[in-house]
């Protein structure tokens, strides 16, 4: 009898432990247009401390590039914006989780990356790049040979860098952008990976000292969404479009980039940007 109780009881764990599992593992729940403006707020995930493109002023607001770009869209549907800053390996499950409705966060467009979230159209253009003293030639992936490389991990700098470095050079992994950066100008890290626009950071903390050296990938950056959701998928791509055309993304380039807006490809590779 006792026997039986247990196993009865065993069972009924199992189908419990089973249940919780199934829970965890489904999507969070879609979010529509209609659904972010009944609720009157359109939460933004975004990177706290990488300026130009997300950073908290010393006022306590979120501003930058993807700041901009988020405010505009939340106007666009007539929402108020919120906005959860987020690390670089936490922006995903932020999103899948449903903690987030849409990440602008310097998301660069990656096939693997589309397998988890569905990226819009490309709003951004930039690449990876690797960062180094003026006075060392670093010319070749070769020329890293020996070399300690801050990077932040889990971006497409880590995996650049660690694809391109010699199996000689020690690659530092740092949680964030912020922390990479500063070890380059504390001298932890000789180098460092990033994109185009960490120069200005580090000149204005070692002016004069660093240059862009290697270029490892042409990037462009989309807003995320989660998987199967249509319809913001299509609203954020008819915003970009709306955008691109009544020069509201040029003074935003203006402002943050100071480069002209780049052409978009039409398509890249495993990364579709409408949602299926």
């Amino acid at each position: 009898m006792l026997k039986s109780m247990l196993s009865r009881c065993n069972a009924m764990l199992g189908a419990a432990a089973l249940l919780t599992s199934i829970a965890l593992a489904q999507p969070a729940a879609a979010v529509t247009p209609e659904e972010i403006k009944a609720r009157g707020k359109l939460i933004v995930g975004i990177q706290g401390d990488n300026p130009p493109w997300g950073f908290v002023t010393s006022a306590g607001k979120q501003d930058g590039f993807d700041a901009d770009m988020g405010a505009l869209y939340a106007k666009e549907l007539g929402v108020e914006v919120e906005f959860v800053p987020l690390e670089v390996n936490n922006r995903i499950p932020a999103l899948t989780s449903g903690r987030v409705d849409v990440l602008f966060a310097t998301m660069a467009m990656l096939p693997d990356r589309a397998k988890a979230v569905q990226f819009s159209q490309p709003y951004n253009a930039n690449a990876i790049v690797l960062i180094g003293p003026k006075n060392k030639s670093i010319k070749t992936n070769d020329d890293m040979a020996n070399m300690t490389i801050s990077v932040a991990k889990g971006a497409a700098q880590d995996t650049q860098v660690t694809k391109n470095a010699p199996a000689s050079a020690t690659i530092r992994r740092f949680d964030g952008d912020a922390a990479s950066v500063q070890a380059l100008v504390s001298g932890q890290a000789e180098a460092l990976g990033g994109n185009i626009f960490y120069m200005d950071r580090v000149e204005k903390a070692r002016p004069g000292e660093f240059e862009n050296k290697l270029e490892f990938q042409k990037l462009y950056n989309g807003a995320c969404t989660r998987l199967g959701e249509k319809e913001i998928n299509a609203s954020l791509n008819t915003f970009i479009d709306k955008i691109k055309a009544n020069g509201e993304l040029k003074k935003i380039y203006d402002k943050w980039m100071k480069v002209p807006v780049p052409e978009f490809p039409a398509s890249l590779e495993g990364i579709p940007f409408a949602a299926n």
